[in-house]
């Protein structure tokens, strides 16, 4: 019985983890390129004035805004079309690359 109950404990972790995407930023920074940069830049900072800077920001944050993108529940006229063709996948490794960009800040002498 204790063998059983340790055997469905781990089918269970292991079912939890599956649900877990490992994201890889290398290719969320290829995406960038392609479908990021005239707006917000390959390095996370925003080219054009209307566009939010995204280096450094939360993953979590990221990934949340796109999928919002992605079903309607949020709108924007380029970010709406951009989204809705992205993978759960896609939105992970964007999200990882972008908050994968250290800031610093310097405070002028």
């Amino acid at each position: 019985m204790r063998t059983l109950l340790k055997a469905s404990c781990l089918l269970t972790l292991v079912g939890l983890s599956a649900g877990v995407m490992a994201a890889d930023p290398a290719i969320g920074k290829k995406m960038a390129a392609t479908q990021c940069r005239t707006c917000h830049g390959l390095d996370g900072i925003a080219q054009i004035p209307i566009a939010p800077h995204l280096a450094g920001e939360s993953r979590i944050y990221l990934e949340t805004q796109l999928k919002a993108f992605r079903s309607g529940k949020r709108e924007h006229e380029m970010m709406s079309v951009i989204a809705k063709d992205l993978s759960d996948e896609d939105i992970s490794n964007v999200s990882a690359w972008f908050e994968s960009i250290q800031i610093t800040a310097t405070m002028p002498e």
